[in-house]
């Protein structure tokens, strides 16, 4: 049979022990092999790709022990090993975030938990510009050197640099993203990105980041003076540019910063950009009003896109100098953008840009009419989409036929009853859950 044993410094439990003093084969990293019960003719394999080398290895006529760091659940190998058709018994160990935050002494409840790696570096990073505290697993190329290059100087930050929790290496750093950028890293673990201003969070119903909010499409008085987009505007805006968490998303002259604050409260990492002084303190003083993080960068975004992070969603308010500033953002490799046009010529410009650059795009004449007021002049959307899964189409009724349990048959013996009302299932009294 295949067993999962997971290590993090502490004495093994004793279904683990006995696993592993009955094994034929153990496989795993070289530090966490040592000092295990194995019986004397027991082989080993010391790898950091234990998935990989149980691939071949004939499970159904003898023991084999993966011996892992910390909860084989928890970015660990249980997933592809149950993809691979395996279904091990396992014993966990304490995950590497737990034992990283109890060395920090904070609550991680409330922590956003990332992997940086297998090219996810760059999620990872705008998950760290958008929450005040984040742990990311790291790998090669993606260690806190690259995470502090990447956050450094526009996002302040602190580092907690985990190597070798629980083990003889073990050394945890605490560092500003300038000092992670020169120090030599020995395989780091795992490092907890924290604005320290906000690192001990607050108590909440769920695990890791906090629920998205409660209503979008504020309405205009929420952002001052309403010089941006109308709400009704804005909620097709968001809609289309799909703010996560991971994302880059630039509000490129929105004239409030509306359109990057709702974005901001969805999870996603933004930067403003705006060519008006008085616009940019407007958009700060929003972003205070809110209470989130959006980053301001004044200037043209034709000669600014370059030195900003790149963007998974862009939006181009009025303002902007429509086909041009489009052509700009659109070759940095978003997967949306979405602008307001000025008028027909402008909005078809637009689309010819996306359409050249590989987007599927369209546009749209909006316009909302308050009961009690005169209708709103229409606003041109335009919005394309590239690389962006479709949601699949609903399975026809005719194309796979609905399955029917036909009625029981009456008891030989006994003559059928008549059909009778069905009582209602018995439900539990409404409470609250603790």
């Amino acid at each position: 049979m295949l067993t999962v044993v997971g290590r993090d410094g502490s004495p093994l439990a004793e279904a683990a022990r006995t696993a592993l003093e009955s094994a034929a084969l153990v496989i795993g990293a070289a530090r966490l092999l040592d000092a295990l019960p194995l019986p004397p003719d027991a082989k080993t394999i010391a790898t950091d790709d234990a998935v990989g080398a149980l691939r071949g290895v004939d499970v159904t006529d003898q023991d084999v022990v993966l011996v892992v760091d910390g909860d084989p659940g928890h970015f660990g190998v249980l997933r592809p090993l149950l993809e691979d058709g395996q279904g091990p018994e396992t014993f966990p160990a304490a995950p590497l975030v737990a034992r990283a935050f109890a060395q920090a002494g904070l609550p991680w409840d409330d922590a956003l938990v990332v992997s940086a790696r297998d090219g996810h570096l760059r999620q990872a990073v705008n998950a760290c510009r958008a929450h005040p505290k984040v742990a990311v697993l790291t790998g090669p190329g993606a260690g806190p050197a690259e995470l502090a290059r990447a956050l450094f100087p526009v996002t302040p930050r602190s580092f907690v640099v985990c190597e070798d929790l629980d083990g003889p290496g073990e050394r945890v750093v605490y560092v500003r993203p300038a000092e992670a950028t020169t120090r030599p890293w020995n395989e780091p673990d795992v490092v907890l990105v924290l604005d320290n201003r906000r690192a001990l969070g607050e108590p909440c119903w769920i695990a890791g980041a906090a629920p998205g909010p409660a209503g979008w499409a504020l309405p205009a008085d929420a952002f001052g003076d309403g010089a941006g987009p109308r709400p009704e505007v804005r909620a097709f805006v968001l809609a289309k540019l799909g703010p996560r968490v991971g994302d880059m998303v630039w509000d490129v002259e929105s004239g409030d910063g509306s359109v990057g604050v709702e974005c901001a409260r969805f999870g996603a990492a933004v930067v403003a950009v705006d060519r008006d002084y008085a616009t940019c303190e407007r958009i700060r003083e929003n972003v205070r009003v809110h209470g989130v993080k959006v980053a301001m960068a004044s200037g043209d975004v034709r000669s600014t896109a370059d030195h900003l992070p790149r963007p998974d969603a862009v939006f181009l308010g009025p303002g902007v100098a429509g086909a041009a500033a489009a052509r700009v953002c659109a070759a940095l490799g978003p997967s949306r953008l979405v602008a307001v046009a000025p008028g027909d010529g402008e909005a078809g410009e637009v689309l010819d840009v996306l359409a050249e650059g590989g987007f599927t795009a369209a546009a749209v004449r909006l316009q909302a009419t308050p009961l009690d007021g005169p209708p709103e002049e229409p606003v041109l959307v335009v919005w394309g989409e590239r690389g962006v899964p479709q949601a699949g189409r609903r399975p026809s009724r005719t194309g796979r036929p609905i399955d029917t349990t036909p009625a029981l048959p009456a008891e030989p013996d006994e003559p059928a009853e008549p059909d009778e009302p069905a009582e209602a299932d018995e439900q539990d009294e409404p409470g609250e859950s603790n």
